[in-house]
């Protein structure tokens, strides 16, 4: 069956039940055995309620000296581990469904939701290439994502995402100002009590 593929705004898609959460469970797993899920803070000192990872060439980091991508895991001081090829298969077949050819990309950005964990509104702007999109995807717990659009102000739309639900961004899309509403307490079959997030970009 095709993916039911919508338009949430311009250049931002909703590809339904494109991802296959139980096949991407085993990997996540292999990922966060290697370089654990931590708490990473803002350049101001704040904690980002999400606990994150990374895998592939580079993964992002948070803390007082800012924003960045880096090859080296912070906490193991070890390369970050390698993205499983079923994850890059996925994010280059997401970006192509969305319209992106040919995306490649060089990190993903793994985020834990606990219940009442969100992501305030902001732009994906550390990459080097603009060009690029972002692909999304979504396991385990629902979430609202939320997009605001140049600004951030406004009123925003909101979309209810599922476990599997894949959002690819780019074009007139890719700096707009985007979130997630804290997170529902629940159970899913898979990740049990948590949301997973894997957000893959083309950093370099």
């Amino acid at each position: 069956m095709e993916p039911k593929i919508s338009e949430i705004c311009n250049g931002m898609f909703l590809l339904e039940g494109f991802a296959e959460p139980l096949a991407l469970h085993k990997d996540l797993q292999s990922v966060l055995d290697f370089s654990p899920l931590r708490t990473m803070t803002t350049r101001r000192g704040h904690a980002i309620s999400a606990a994150m990872s990374n895998c592939g060439p580079l993964g992002w980091v948070s803390d007082r000296s800012g924003y960045r991508y880096q090859s080296v895991d912070p906490q193991t001081r070890q390369p970050w581990p390698d993205m499983p090829p079923g994850f890059q298969r996925l994010a280059t077949s997401a970006a192509e469904a969305g319209g992106f050819d040919r995306f490649v990309p060089d990190a993903c950005l793994i985020n834990c939701y606990a219940p009442g964990a969100g992501m305030g509104s902001h732009q994906d702007a550390d990459e080097a290439d603009f060009s690029q999109p972002i692909v999304s995807v979504s396991l385990g717990l629902p979430a609202r994502f939320f997009v605001q659009g140049k600004e951030r102000k406004g009123r925003s739309i909101a979309v209810d995402l599922v476990s599997g639900d894949v959002v690819v961004w780019g074009g007139p899309a890719r700096l707009y100002y985007h979130g997630v509403r804290p997170l529902k307490p629940g159970y899913d079959d898979v990740f049990g009590a948590f949301r997973f997030n894997l957000t893959f970009r083309r950093a370099a």
